[in-house]
């Protein structure tokens, strides 16, 4: 008869059950939860698909139960054109989307904030790379892009002057100067660092062409 030895590595039942609680504490699975939103969609759509039960039909005039589907659909136009598609996995995906190959949890004003630490230090590779992944990362906030995980600096610039029209020549001179400092290890000064936060800082503040953010929401 074999006899097996205990894994000296599995943990014992207490162990185990604290491992889980510190596992489902994680941040990511009360961002993943859906949202109120999410619940009255479905308790909507439940409420529709019973208007066309059986039993209903019996009840309900045919006339009477058109004018109440109208209503409903008309309320939940209004909601979408209000809020948005129900997504809510939409704010994991601003944190975790993996951004010029990079899976970076900061928020556009945290780039800019440690882009300037970089500046007061000297470092403007250092400076520029990271101020143009505030540029990026506030687009993303402000639904102007969804990027593709692995998207480039020029794809993401492309997909911004598609929204900018006005400031493409902006967008793409960014990029460029991302890439010279990123990937072609070309040394960064101070004027490309200056060029590229105010090209950042005049994105920031422009408005997208009319439809932009609410062609991105409802996508």
């Amino acid at each position: 008869m074999i006899r097996l030895t205990p894994d000296p590595y599995a943990p014992d039942g207490d162990e185990a059950r604290r491992w889980a609680e510190q596992e489902l504490q994680n941040p990511r699975y009360a961002d993943a939860k859906p949202t109120w939103f999410d619940y009255l969609a479905e308790d909507i759509a439940e409420f529709i698909n019973g208007l066309f039960s059986p039993d209903t039909g019996q009840q309900v005039g045919s006339t009477a139960l058109v004018i109440v589907v109208a209503v409903i659909v008309a309320a939940l136009i209004t909601v979408l054109i209000l809020w948005g598609r129900p997504r809510a996995s939409r704010r994991v995906k601003r944190r975790t989307v993996d951004l010029l190959g990079a899976r970076d949890d900061r928020t556009a004003a945290q780039l800019r904030a440690d882009a300037e630490r970089s500046v007061r230090d000297g470092d403007w590779d250092s400076a520029t790379v990271l101020r143009f992944r505030a540029l990026a990362r506030g687009l993303l906030e402000r639904d102007i892009i969804d990027p593709t995980p692995g998207a480039t600096a020029q794809a993401i610039a492309r997909e911004a002057a598609a929204a900018f029209a006005a400031h493409h020549a902006e967008l793409s001179s960014a990029a460029g100067a991302f890439d010279r400092v990123r990937y072609l290890r070309h040394p960064a000064s101070e004027q490309n660092y200056r060029d590229l936060a105010a090209i950042d800082d005049l994105i920031s503040t422009a408005h997208p062409a009319a439809g932009q953010e609410l062609a991105t929401v409802t996508a």
